[in-house]
């Protein structure tokens, strides 16, 4: 059974940057695509960026694309969401989500999940 434990979320101004990190235990994850999602209130979860095992290939959702960055580090088993020139509709509580098959931009598409990070920035 793998776990995986988001951090590194908080309150931040428009324009500030923050990184998640998630961490995954239980077993190597190195095999996995791993991805980032998010939920705001009231709003159904959302895809934001995937990244294939190898961390070669990535893909955003063109809400976020120029501004984050998806990463992993296979040896800490840890994946990254660099979020850079944050806008107050970015708010949201962010998952992580691994086990992930192509295209990797769906619910479904992940086996197992984090509890969540919230990331809220102010205007």
């Amino acid at each position: 059974q793998v776990r995986l434990v988001e951090s590194g979320g908080g309150l931040v101004q428009a324009g500030g940057s923050l990184r998640l990190s998630c961490a995954a235990s239980g077993r190597t994850f190195s095999g996995d695509r791993m991805g980032w999602f998010r939920q705001a209130p009231g709003k159904e979860r959302e895809f934001v960026a995937t990244i294939n095992r190898s961390g070669g290939s990535t893909y955003y959702a063109d809400s976020v694309k120029g501004r984050f960055t998806i990463s992993r580090d296979n040896a800490k088993n840890t994946v990254y969401l660099q979020m850079n020139s944050l806008k107050p509709e970015d708010t949201a509580a962010y998952y992580c989500a691994g086990g992930g098959r192509l295209p990797g931009v769906r619910l479904h598409d992940y086996d197992y999940w984090g509890q969540g990070t919230q990331v809220t920035v102010s205007s």
